[in-house]
């Protein structure tokens, strides 16, 4: 959500790796916290109504965390599919978190922190921490950037586990529309936080580009629809951006 993500004005950053962790806890409590436990009570309620145990909803939080690719694993879990579909097809929904550790860990990088702790800190590369490290980390000293990271993500990781306990135990309590529509509050959160990035041309054009591709490319191709129109949508708005650039230079 624009605003949501709360940057430093003074170049001293938040004032040391502990209050840079802080910060991000704090700012983890506000809309990013409501919106990711209310996609998480959804999908708990979804890990029920597909006749599967708790402990399978908590285990893909725990380990996988990323609801794309855990809705993918019930619904097919549930439906029989064989271990290898299930494997490909969470495989090629969390493909996109691939570009977003390669892009982000090099922002977190210092020296004062040890190699193994980025590894660590890969696990929790998702939409809404990238999204607001990419946002607040260039701002602040080196030295704060993974504090902050850990702080932010972490939080949201362990709220995210109890949301989805807690949905698993209220699906019977509400509407199944209602459950399951908590899920796609997700994807609006996103749109949000990337509407503020919209003041930069290049990402504009692949917002633009991509809502107008992903519905007629998905017709085509429900199956493979979501990445053409990613990638290609991406890929033309950085060309695009790269020609405006060099006429008015």
């Amino acid at each position: 959500m624009p605003g949501a993500f709360e940057i430093p004005d003074s170049d001293q950053g938040f004032g040391g790796p502990r209050a840079a962790a802080r910060a991000g806890l704090r700012q983890a409590f506000g809309a990013p916290g409501l919106v990711l436990s209310a996609s998480f009570l959804g999908f708990g309620a979804l890990v029920r109504q597909s006749d599967l145990a708790l402990w399978h909803g908590v285990l893909s939080t725990v380990t996988g965390w990323a609801l794309p690719g855990q809705i993918a694993l019930v619904e097919l879990y549930a439906a029989g599919a064989s271990l290898l579909s299930i494997a490909l097809a969470v495989a090629l929904s969390n493909a996109r978190l691939l570009p977003m550790t390669v892009t982000l860990v090099p922002v977190l990088r210092a020296k004062r922190w040890p190699r193994w702790s980025y590894f660590l800190a890969a696990h929790y590369i998702a939409v809404t921490g990238w999204a607001a490290a990419m946002r607040v980390c260039p701002a602040i000293p080196p030295d704060e950037r993974l504090p902050y990271f850990t702080g932010f993500t972490v939080t949201l990781w362990t709220g995210t586990i109890a949301a989805t306990a807690i949905g698993f135990y209220l699906a019977g309590a509400v509407p199944q529309q209602v459950s399951l529509g908590l899920v796609f509050l997700n994807p609006i959160y996103f749109m949000l936080v990337f509407a503020e990035s919209a003041k930069q041309r290049m990402r504009a054009l692949a917002l633009g580009l991509g809502a107008v591709a992903g519905p007629a490319v998905h017709l085509l191709s429900p199956d493979w629809g979501l990445l053409i129109s990613g990638v290609g949508a991406g890929t033309l708005a950085y060309a695009l951006d790269r020609l405006w650039a060099r006429r008015h230079a």
